[in-house]
C-alpha cells in the first residue's frame, strides 16, 4: 500500500441515458433543455398509476449499443446478453463505452492492477419471467393452484433466471469480459450508489491497490413493480402535466420526482500511469465522503445526511468553500427532499462570500436510481471541460424553503471544481469532489 495517497483522474467516461448514448448527444441535450421525460412506451401506462418517465429510447439491448468492441470481446458479450436484465446490460454498455473512451483496450493495461467498483438498485424480476409458470399452475375456471409451482411452475423459468437479476452482475461481467483481475465491489444503496462506487474506486487506487477501476451505476425506475413501489412509498410527480414539465427541483411549484433509468460510468486512473500512456485527462478526482443519518425511530434526517457528506467531501478535498466551482445537486423534484436538500446546502456553504451556483441534471432525465449520480458527475465533468454550466430544466418560481442559487442560465461559470451529491429516502448520503487538472 501506498503511504502517501496518489493521484487519480478521469480518463474515460461513458452512458445510455434518456438524453442519448454519447457524450455529445447528452451535453447537447442539457445545453439545448431538451428534456427526456415522454409517455411511457417500455410498459403498459394505461394500467399503472402514471403514465410518463424518462427512458433511454435508444438503448434496444444490441450489441451495437454497447459502443466499438474488440473481435472476441463483442463475442463474448452477445453471447451473454441472454443472461443479462435491461439494468446489466445497460450498465455493461456505460462502462464499455468509458473504456473505449479511456482508449483502454483488453490486454493493454496489467490486469492485477484494473479492477471494478459498480452500484446498482435492487433489481426486480419483470412478471414476463413468471408468465408460462403460472400458466401451467392455473386451472381451466382461472383459478392458480400454488401447490403445483414447485413441480410444474418453476421448471417454465429459465434455467439462468436468477443470473440476470443479481445486482452483482454488472460488476462480474465487466471484471470477465476485460480480464480485470484486481479489486471487484458491487454497492447497493439506491441512489447514493454511484458516489459510494466512485469514492471506493478512488479510495482504492489511491492507497495503491490498482491503477485502473471502472466506477458507476445503473439503475432504473421504469419497471412496472418498481413503478408501483414507487408510487405507494415515495413522492412521484403525478398524471395531469406535460411529461417535459414534470421534474421541477427547487421550484416552488414541483409535484415529485420523475421515473428514469439509466446507467453511467468512468475510469478512474492513477496519474502517473495515465500520464505515462499519454491519456487524455478530463478532472482530477479529490475527495469523497459518505453518511446515514436518522432519528432514534429510524426516520431518515436527510438534510444532517446531505450535510455531513458536503462537508465531509469538502474536507477530504481540502478545498475552501469559495474554491468549490458548483454543487451538482440530487435535485430529486418533491417537497420535503429539496427542501432538506437546500438547506444542508445552505447550511454547508453559509461563510461562502458568494451563493454557490447549483445545478441538477435530474431535471432532465428524472430520477434514473443508482446511476443517477453517475450521470450528474459525467454531466459536471463535460461542463468543466466546455467551461459552462447549464440550467436546471422547469425551474421558474424560486421557493423560500429552498434559498440556493439556482443555476437558470446557460451562461452561468462551472467554476474549476464541483461536487455531487446524492441521497437516498432511508437517510443515506454519498458525495464526490473533482477538479481540473492544474
Amino acid at each position: 500500500m501506498s503511504s502517501t495517497p496518489r493521484r487519480v483522474v478521469v480518463t474515460g467516461m461513458g452512458l445510455i441515458s434518456p438524453l442519448g448514448n454519447t457524450l455529445a448527444e447528452f451535453w447537447d441535450a442539457l445545453l439545448a433543455g431538451k428534456s427526456g421525460v415522454e409517455r411511457l412506451s417500455s410498459v403498459p401506462p394505461d394500467y399503472l398509476p402514471v403514465s410518463f418517465g424518462a427512458e433511454a429510447r435508444q438503448f434496444t439491448g444490441a450489441i451495437d449499443d454497447f459502443g466499438s468492441l474488440e473481435g472476441e470481446k463483442k463475442k463474448n458479450i452477445r453471447k451473454a446478453l441472454k443472461v443479462m436484465c435491461r439494468e446489466t446490460q445497460m450498465g455493461v454498455a456505460a462502462a464499455e463505452r468509458a473504456l473505449a473512451d479511456a482508449g483502454l483496450a483488453t490486454g493493454g493495461f496489467d490486469p492485477e492492477r484494473a479492477g471494478v467498483s459498480f452500484g446498482s438498485d435492487y433489481m426486480l424480476t419483470k412478471p414476463d419471467e413468471f408468465v408460462a409458470g403460472i400458466r401451467k399452475c392455473t386451472s381451466a375456471d382461472g383459478q392458480f393452484d400454488f401447490s403445483r409451482w414447485g413441480v410444474e411452475g418453476m421448471p417454465q423459468l429459465t434455467p439462468l433466471w436468477l443470473l440476470k437479476y443479481l445486482p452483482n452482475m454488472p460488476a462480474s461481467h465487466l471484471a470477465i469480459f476485460n480480464d480485470m483481475r484486481g479489486p471487484s465491489n458491487s454497492l447497493t444503496h439506491r441512489e447514493a450508489s454511484s458516489n459510494l462506487a466512485m469514492g471506493e474506486a478512488f479510495r482504492t487506487i489511491a492507497r495503491g491497490n490498482a491503477d485502473i477501476m471502472l466506477a458507476g451505476a445503473t439503475g432504473t425506475r421504469v419497471h412496472p413493480m418498481k413503478i408501483v413501489h414507487a408510487v405507494t412509498q415515495e413522492e412521484v410527480a403525478a398524471n395531469g402535466v406535460e411529461p417535459a414539465r414534470a421534474c421541477r427541483p427547487f421550484d416552488l411549484n414541483r409535484t415529485g420526482m420523475v421515473l428514469g433509468e439509466g446507467a453511467g460510468c468512468v475510469v478512474l486512473e492513477e496519474l502517473k500511469s495515465a500520464q505515462q500512456r499519454g491519456a487524455k485527462i478530463y478532472a482530477e478526482m479529490i475527495g469523497t465522503a459518505s453518511s446515514s443519518a436518522a432519528d432514534r425511530r429510524g426516520a431518515a434526517l436527510r438534510a444532517t445526511a446531505i450535510g455531513n457528506a458536503l462537508r465531509g467531501a469538502i474536507r477530504d478535498a481540502r478545498l475552501s468553500l469559495d474554491a468549490v466551482g458548483h454543487v451538482h445537486a440530487h435535485g430529486l423534484g418533491t417537497r420535503s427532499g429539496d427542501a432538506d436538500e437546500a438547506r444542508a446546502i445552505r447550511e454547508t456553504f453559509a461563510d461562502r462570500r458568494s451563493p454557490v451556483p447549483v445545478t441538477a441534471a435530474k431535471s432532465y432525465f428524472g430520477n434514473v436510481g443508482a446511476g443517477g449520480g453517475a450521470l450528474e458527475t459525467i454531466a459536471s465533468l463535460l461542463a468543466l471541460a466546455q467551461r459552462r454550466l447549464f440550467a436546471v430544466l422547469n425551474y421558474e418560481t424560486p421557493d423560500p424553503e429552498c434559498p440556493i442559487n439556482v443555476v437558470r442560465g446557460n451562461d452561468q461559470n462551472r467554476g474549476g471544481s464541483f461536487i455531487n451529491v446524492n441521497a437516498t429516502p432511508q437517510g443515506q448520503a454519498a458525495a464526490v469532489v473533482l477538479r481540473m487538472m492544474d
